[in-house]
This record gives structure tokens, sequence and C-alpha cells, in this order.
């Protein structure tokens, strides 16, 4: 009997009062909401005041603080300068004179060849030979990329050249430009034999472009400079004998950035997808 007694005092005495279980849950629900991810401002002597977050539905603009404006002129300024030029020319295209039909294009490339193309009316000679010269550096183009392709197993250049020349294609027949007034053509110059050719967009200029990126990417930085040089050259030359307007050349650039670019999302698609197959054991 005494030892029950003994038992029943020890169990009563380790049994926690209700006023400390109430502590104890308090003290549990308070740390609960201080790992909230800051959903909890703390208070002074109590358990916080709770801060719902954002909800997803406000726009992010009406998120923006005074800081937040102030600071985009100084973190993004390239978009800003674009946000200025967008603004400019909104002005120059709302009350430019238009060209009127059956006039001749303005042409500001024409405009700032006009010496050059004077000197090749009148010297012949010169014309042919650096029509020569650029039809060697458009062979050069060539070499390399399929160099690229075939020596050093990278077809990344000669896709981009393919997708390049079927959309210039595609494009050329769409919209078939006038030739321009004044033309100097050459039978040496590319494509030889004075046949008819696109004008949109220059695949001369993107020809270039596409073995100069691929010469960055294998870090052949002296041949790459040499054709970009040898590109603006030919930008000159094809400006000065109006073989192609400035529009040509200027998304001609762009045209060999854009399907370098699609041709290595092609190559790295294929590869993804050829690992995808050979891991299933479906090759």
């Amino acid at each position: 009997m005494r030892t029950a007694a003994k038992s029943t005092t020890a169990t009563l005495t380790r049994r926690p009062s209700a006023s400390s279980l109430d502590n104890h849950s308090i003290q549990d629900r308070g740390a609960e909401m201080d790992e909230g991810k800051g959903s909890v401002i703390k208070g002074s002597g109590d358990l916080g005041h709770y801060k719902p977050p954002p909800p997803a539905a406000v726009a992010a603009f009406m998120r923006w603080t005074r800081e937040d404006v102030m600071s985009v002129a100084k973190l993004h300024r390239v978009p800003c300068v674009f946000a200025v030029g967008l603004l400019f020319f909104m002005g120059v295209e709302y009350t430019i004179f238009m060209v009127p039909t059956g006039s001749p294009p303005l042409d500001l490339g024409f405009v700032a060849t006009v010496s050059l193309h004077r000197l090749l009316s009148s010297w012949p000679e010169l014309n042919t030979l650096l029509a020569a010269l650029n039809t060697v550096f458009v062979g050069m183009q060539t070499a390399y990329i399929l160099w690229a392709w075939l020596i050093e197993g990278r077809p990344r250049a000669a896709i981009s050249a393919l997708f390049m020349f079927t959309c210039r294609g595609i494009l050329g027949c769409s919209t078939q430009l006038p030739l321009p007034q004044g033309f100097l053509g050459s039978g040496v110059d590319f494509p030889v034999g004075n046949v008819s050719f696109f004008l949109f967009f220059s695949g001369h200029v993107a020809g270039s472009v596409i073995a100069s990126l691929d010469m960055r990417r294998m870090q052949r930085w002296e041949l790459a400079w040499t054709f970009d040089a040898l590109n603006v050259l030919q930008a000159v030359r094809l400006l000065g004998t109006r073989g192609h307007y400035t529009i040509d050349l200027a998304v001609g650039l762009g045209a060999g950035i854009l399907f370098d670019h699609l041709a290595g999302n092609y190559e790295k698609s294929h590869r993804t997808r050829g690992t995808a197959l050979h891991s299933n054991g479906e090759c």
C-alpha cells in the first residue's frame, strides 16, 4: 500500500499543471508564427501582429516605390536610351515627308557614297577589280563554313547559312524591289555573270557575319576581326555600286546573328533529343 501511494504521489507530482500547459501551447504557437517567413512582425510583450502577403492580383507597377522609379535611369541605362529613341522616331515618323509615287527611294547610304559612285562610274576597271575582290571574299566565307563542317565536324555555321539563304529566297520572292538607279554591275561580281539576284536582304553581309561568329566561338579573334573589316568594306562597295539598299545591309547583319542563334538552338535540341532516344534504347 505504501508503495502504491508513493507511485501515485510521484505521478501527481510529475503531471503538469493547466497553466503550464497553456503557457507551453502559447509559446509553441508563437514559434510557429515566427517561422512564417516574414508574416509576423514582433510586438512588445505579445505574439506580434500578422501581416498578410500582398495579393497576387495586384498589378506590378502598383508595388513600385519612388526609389524604384528614380533608380531606373541609373540601373537600366540602355533601355532608357531606347525609350528616348522610341519617342524621337515616333515624332519623325509622324511628321516626315513621304517619298512620292514614281520617285526614287531616299537612301542615306547612297547619299553618303555619292563620291564613290561617281568614281566607279568613271573608272570601270576599278569597279571590276573591286567586284572581283568581293567575289574572292565571298569564296572565303564559303570555304570557311564548309571547312568548319566537313573538316572540323562543326555544322552550326553551315546550318545557319542554309536557314539564312532559304529565308532570303522566300523574302526575295515575296517582295521584289526595283533595281536602284545608277546600278553598276560587273560580270565578275557574285553571283558571277551579271545574273539577277535578290536585293532584300544582303547574303554577302549575312554570310560574313555567320562566319565571323563561328570564328569567335573558336576564339579565332584575329580572323574574326579581319572578316568584320572586310565586311564593312564590302558594305561600302555595295552602296557605292548601288548593288544593295542600306536596309538590305542592315537586315543582312541582323539575319546573320539571328540564324546563327537559331542554328545553335537546333543543334542543342537535336543533341537533347538524341540523348533521350539513346537513354530509352531507341537508337
